[in-house]
């Protein structure tokens, strides 16, 4: 209540941790690789890249590379996780460099996690995960998270050339999954009025900037536009958490080994129909972003997605039908009931909308 008990109509309370990490963002920003590396104080990095990519980190970093660790592989393996820590520390690394996607950097943090090196992140797509202290694993068909501020990346390089030679289909999927972490952290379990702000900015840059980068991979403006829209992306995921889309992602991704981007292109839309009714201000911000009409934000994501030509269905990316009932009975158990509660048989419907694809209809009603 307000003073003299009115009700008050100023902004809510609310609290949240930033994380204290160096960003340096633009055209040329890898170029100052070595020198941040510098700052930092270490003299033996180890590189977490795939292929090509690490071979050009070692060139770069000279004398400063203590080795590379190759093996990329997506929703990072348990197994994985160890041989990189057994080299890390084979090798004596006091630092770590990734550079790729969400799976470099997540493997870079699985290191981080048990021998707390810095990490210095180049992302390549929109992941977002170089902005979080969220570390994830797999073991068998299972995926787990937490929270460690010891994952947190000290240094994020954003240069928007690193993601010029990103397929348009990859481009898509990953742009979709930066997209729902600006969805997601307007009501996360960590939502807030300074997340929310970030959140709509994200979202709209990131809807002018994929298309620009769909439509010519070469505009580097566009590529600029996208990825300091994942950069919002990631620091409102690093603050806002995730809620029903990205925890039922990581039980679809963690069972069946099913790409997270592609399935954040396809699910995130179903999730947002699924959860409208229960955050009306939220999807007015979401609708605002987008220029949808009123009701319309699950329709507005959906048709974001087809006009940059991402994956419409779990059909399309290789689901079997015959597992949703099994698959929501375990997210049954693993999702928030924040901002909806889902039982089973909700969690399998909206994974047969998701399986067939269609287009999520406009809310019913005034909101």
């Amino acid at each position: 209540m307000g003073v003299h008990g009115k009700a008050s109509t100023g902004p809510p309370a609310f609290e949240y941790e930033a994380l204290a990490a160096r960003i340096v963002f633009g055209p040329g920003a890898s170029d100052r690789l070595a020198g941040e590396v510098d700052r930092l104080g270490a003299t033996a990095a180890l590189v977490v890249a795939s292929g090509q990519r690490a071979v050009g980190l070692q060139q770069r970093l000279g004398r400063r590379c203590a080795g590379t660790f190759t093996e990329v592989v997506q929703h990072v393996p348990v197994e994985t996780a160890a041989a990189a820590r057994e080299l890390a520390a084979k090798r004596g690394a006091d630092c770590l460099v990734a550079c790729g996607g969400g799976s470099a950097i997540g493997l870079a943090k699985a290191v981080a996690l048990e021998r707390h090196l810095p990490i210095v992140a180049l992302p390549t797509t929109y992941a977002g995960s170089e902005m979080t202290s969220i570390w994830g694993m797999t073991a068998g068909r299972r995926k787990q998270t937490g929270r460690d501020p010891a994952v947190a990346p000290a240094v994020v390089l954003y240069d928007p050339a690193l993601t010029a030679t990103m397929p348009a289909r990859l481009t898509a999927s990953s742009g979709m999954n930066a997209v729902a972490h600006c969805v997601e952290g307007l009501y996360g379990p960590g939502a807030n009025p300074v997340a929310a702000v970030l959140a709509e900015e994200g979202l709209a840059r990131l809807a002018v900037g994929l298309r620009a980068s769909v439509r010519d991979p070469t505009d580097l403006d566009g590529r600029g536009e996208a990825l300091l829209g994942a950069h919002l992306a990631g620091s409102v995921l690093a603050v806002a958490g995730v809620a029903i889309h990205h925890q039922l992602c990581h039980v679809l991704g963690g069972s069946l080994g099913l790409d997270h981007a592609d399935l954040n292109a396809v699910v995130l839309p179903h999730a947002v129909g699924f959860v409208a009714g229960a955050v009306p201000s939220e999807m007015r911000r979401v609708e605002a972003a987008l220029g949808a009409e009123p009701g319309d934000a699950a329709g507005a994501l959906w048709d974001l997605a087809r006009s940059l030509g991402a994956p419409s269905s779990l059909a399309e990316i290789g689901m079997d039908h015959a597992a949703i009932g099994e698959l929501a009975e375990a997210a049954a158990a693993r999702v928030s009931p924040r901002p909806l509660p889902a039982s089973a048989a909700d969690l399998r419907g909206l994974l047969e909308a998701a399986w067939a694809g269609d287009r999520p209809a406009p809310a019913g009603g005034d909101r």
